[in-house]
């Protein structure tokens, strides 16, 4: 098993003619995947342009579930809680439709907010008006982020939350002693008499796989540019462990991330040698299957044809500016 560190300052690359294979998908990972679709089950759309809703479109997204975050600092009152959580279930998944690519979320109280115990206390009040809405598929992300016992407490009381309204539960896992937070995680999940199998467990990487799926949980592995988890070892994963309860996701926040990952993670499986069935799990059914069990997203959710008015409005507001063409050419030099 390989030092969480090392594996993430030192990425494995390609040597030869695997080297310019992945030059190739650089340039070119489109060619790759035509025909294909993804689902991204994290992806924090709130930090993204419209831009990014027409690449992920035009590389085959068609559906999205975009988990409640901390959003780079701290928010100061229970309004802007409030505030957030209302763009998540309204104008982002009004402006995520004007892209055809289906919007779902999971509320929660994130890890790093939950430190401050006063407002935290707020939040819990309020979180049972959002988790029953539309287009909610679970408690999320929540978790551990520096492993204190006020992120205890806030974690236990949304896993309850979650068991009573029969949610499944995104779980963040911490950057710092990962695997220790990890197993922390899962030990609590059980505990508080959650079943596995309705729990994903996510920012996972080497050290942590084995026993997440030892133990019957969901792993979730976000493809994020030098950390985390980069798409060649996501490769390697797939190839060691299979594609049985395995997600990738790009998780795409506010930092240095790449919304294309999970499109881009799919070109390189299918050039290493990944079966398409293996593909579509992890890229696509594998996270449908999970968070379907809210009752809130299917699979036939995707089986009809999705009409896209761009014109449409959300509280009288337009994705569209003055005159503005619906559709940009994103592959044409001039900007009209």
């Amino acid at each position: 098993m390989c030092n969480r560190l090392e594996s993430e300052m030192n990425p494995p690359h390609f040597t030869g003619s695997e080297s310019q294979d992945m030059e190739k998908v650089n340039v070119d990972f489109m060619a790759h995947i035509e025909n294909m679709t993804f689902f991204d089950p994290h992806i924090h759309m709130t930090s993204r342009t419209t831009d990014d809703y027409q690449a992920l479109a035009d590389a085959g997204i068609v559906g999205i579930i975009e988990p409640a975050f901390w959003l780079g600092q701290p928010r100061t009152g229970l309004s802007t809680f409030k505030d957030y959580y209302n763009s998540l279930i309204g104008w982002e998944r009004f402006r995520s439709s004007q892209f055809g690519i289906k919007h779902y979320c999971t509320i929660g109280l994130n890890s790093r907010e939950a430190n401050n115990e006063a407002l935290a206390e707020q939040v819990m009040e309020i979180l049972p008006l959002y988790i029953y809405k539309e287009g909610v598929v679970g408690v999320g992300e929540i978790g551990f982020d520096d492993q204190t016992a006020a992120e205890e407490k806030y974690y236990r009381l949304q896993l309850d939350l979650a068991k009573e309204g029969q949610l499944p539960v995104q779980v963040h896992t911490p950057h710092r002693d990962k695997k220790k937070g990890t197993i922390k995680s899962m030990d609590i999940a059980i505990e508080q008499g959650l079943e596995p199998e309705m729990v994903i467990i996510d920012h996972n990487n080497e050290e942590t796989v084995a026993e997440v799926l030892d133990r019957g949980f969901w792993a979730a592995f976000t493809i994020y540019p030098f950390t985390k988890m980069g798409n060649e070892r996501m490769v390697e994963i797939v190839k060691k462990y299979g594609s049985e309860r395995i997600m990738v996701n790009s998780a795409a926040d506010w930092g240095i991330s790449d919304p294309l990952a999970v499109a881009k993670t799919a070109a390189l499986m299918k050039m290493k040698g990944i079966s398409i069935s293996d593909i579509k799990k992890v890229t696509y059914s594998n996270a449908i299957a999970a968070f379907g069990q809210s009752n809130q997203i299917s699979f036939e959710d995707f089986e009809q044809p999705v009409v896209i008015d761009q014109s449409a409005t959300y509280s009288g507001n337009t994705i569209l500016r003055g005159g503005q063409q619906p559709r940009i050419d994103k592959k044409s030099i001039i900007i009209e």
